[in-house]
C-alpha cells in the first residue's frame, strides 16, 4: 500500500513537470501574446474631440498661447483709392483757336507753370490792338492831366477842369492794366499766340486735343490731377456704422515691390453717411491719406481702422485663423481636448492676427497642422 501511494505521487510530479516544460517552451516560442495584443499607451484611440499627445507630435502641430494686446482696431474693411475733388484741375483756353503744338502727353508729371500747348487765336491780337490804343490815350491823359493840374492851381482855369483831365487819366490806366492782364493771364503775344499752362503741378490725366485741332472756351483740352494726396472710398458693415465717427486714423498697408515689409500709410476718416444702402447693408465713409509708391487712383485696398483706444483683445500667429464660409475659427486645444471656435478678426498685423472676440488671452490654439485638424473634426 504504502509503494503504491509513493508512485502515484512520483507519478503526478512527473506530470507536472513536464507541463512546465511545455508551458515555457511555447511562451519562449511565440512571445507573449497578451503584450503585443494591444497598441501602445501613447497611441490609444481618443475619444471623438480629443486629442493625443501622440496625434499632435505627428501631425507637427505647433500649440501657442493668445497674447493679449490693447489699442485693438474696430475692423478691417475694403475701400477704393481716388483723388480728392480738389485734386484734379481742367485747363481751358480763354480764347477759341487752334493747337499748333503740343508740349506733353497723357500720364507725364509736370510742374505748376510747365507749358502745355501753344495756341493760335484771332481775339488776342484784337486786345493787343485796343492795348496799343489805350497806351496812346494814357500819354494823352497823362500830359492833359499835368497841364490842367499846374493851371487850376495858378487860378487860370476851374478846378473842374482839372478834375475832369484827372478822372480821364484814370480811365487810361484802367483800360491799359485791364488789357495788359487779360494777356497775361491768357499766356499771350499782341500776336495772337498763345500758351496754355499748368496751373498746378501733377500728372496730365487727360489730353483731349491733338495738333492743328479746334479747342474753345467750353472744353478743356487738358486735365492735371495732384497726386499728393489720396482719398478712401470706404464701405462699412452695419456692425461697424455706428462706432466709426470722422477723426478715428486708417491705416494701409501697401506691399512692396521688393517683397519686403508692407509700407503703411496713415489716414483720417474725415466723413461717415448717415444713411445705409439698403441693398448691401453698408455705409458709406471717407477718409484722406498720404502718398506711397504703389498707391494709385482706382486700386482697391483693405483698410485698418483704428480705434479709440479703449478696445481690447488677443494676437494670435495669423496661421491660427482659419475661414470656413463667411466666418473665421481657431482651433483651441485645452489638454486632450481640440475645439474648433469662431473669432471675430479685425486685422492683420505683419505674422499676427489681432482678434476682438471669442478667445481669451492666455488660452491655447494650434499655428499648425490647421488642415489636419479640419479633417479630424469632420470626422468626429
Amino acid at each position: 500500500m504504502g509503494w503504491s501511494m509513493t508512485r502515484n505521487h512520483k507519478i503526478l510530479l512527473a506530470i507536472a513537470a513536464a507541463v512546465s516544460v511545455l508551458t515555457i517552451g511555447y511562451f519562449a516560442i511565440s512571445g507573449n501574446p497578451a503584450a503585443e495584443s494591444g497598441p501602445p499607451a501613447d497611441e490609444i484611440a481618443v475619444k471623438p474631440g480629443g486629442i493625443s499627445a501622440a496625434q499632435i507630435k505627428k501631425l507637427g502641430i505647433k500649440i501657442v498661447a493668445a497674447q493679449p494686446t490693447d489699442a485693438v482696431p474696430l475692423g478691417t474693411v475694403p475701400a477704393m483709392v481716388n483723388l480728392p475733388p480738389e485734386a484734379r484741375v481742367s485747363v481751358a483756353a480763354p480764347f477759341d483757336g487752334a493747337i499748333i503744338r503740343l508740349f506733353v502727353v497723357e500720364g507725364q508729371a509736370v510742374t505748376q507753370g510747365a507749358a502745355l500747348a501753344s495756341v493760335k487765336a484771332r481775339e488776342p491780337v484784337q486786345i493787343g490792338a485796343d492795348l496799343a490804343r489805350a497806351r496812346a490815350q494814357l500819354g494823352f491823359a497823362q500830359a492833359n492831366a499835368r497841364r490842367l493840374n499846374q493851371l487850376a492851381r495858378e487860378g487860370i482855369v476851374a478846378d473842374a477842369r482839372a478834375d475832369e483831365a484827372n478822372a480821364a487819366l484814370r480811365e487810361a490806366q484802367v483800360n491799359v492794366s485791364e488789357n495788359q492782364r487779360i494777356l497775361s493771364q491768357a499766356g499771350a503775344g499782341t500776336g495772337g499766340q498763345m500758351t496754355l499752362r499748368a496751373p498746378i503741378g501733377g500728372r496730365v490725366s487727360a489730353v483731349n486735343v491733338q495738333t492743328g485741332g479746334p479747342v474753345d472756351t467750353m472744353t478743356a483740352p487738358f486735365v492735371i490731377e495732384n497726386t499728393s494726396s489720396y482719398m478712401l472710398d470706404i464701405q462699412l458693415p452695419e456692425r461697424l456704422a455706428k462706432r466709426v465717427v470722422p477723426g478715428l486714423m486708417v491705416e494701409v498697408n501697401l506691399p512692396t515691390s521688393s517683397g519686403g515689409d508692407a509700407v503703411p500709410v496713415a489716414g483720417t476718416i474725415i466723413s461717415v453717411s448717415p444713411s445705409m444702402d439698403p441693398m448691401t447693408r453698408s455705409v458709406s465713409a471717407k477718409a484722406r491719406i498720404g502718398t506711397a509708391p504703389g498707391l494709385v487712383a482706382g486700386k482697391s485696398v483693405t483698410v485698418t481702422i483704428k480705434g479709440n483706444g479703449r478696445e481690447t483683445g488677443v494676437s494670435v500667429p495669423t496661421t491660427s485663423v482659419t475661414r470656413l464660409g463667411d466666418r473665421d475659427y481657431v482651433f483651441v486645444i485645452a489638454g486632450n481636448r481640440v475645439e474648433k471656435r469662431e473669432v471675430t478678426l479685425v486685422a492683420q498685423t505683419g505674422d499676427n492676427a489681432i482678434l476682438s472676440a471669442g478667445l481669451k488671452a492666455n488660452e491655447k490654439v494650434a499655428a499648425s497642422g490647421i488642415a489636419e485638424l479640419k479633417v479630424m473634426l469632420a470626422e468626429d
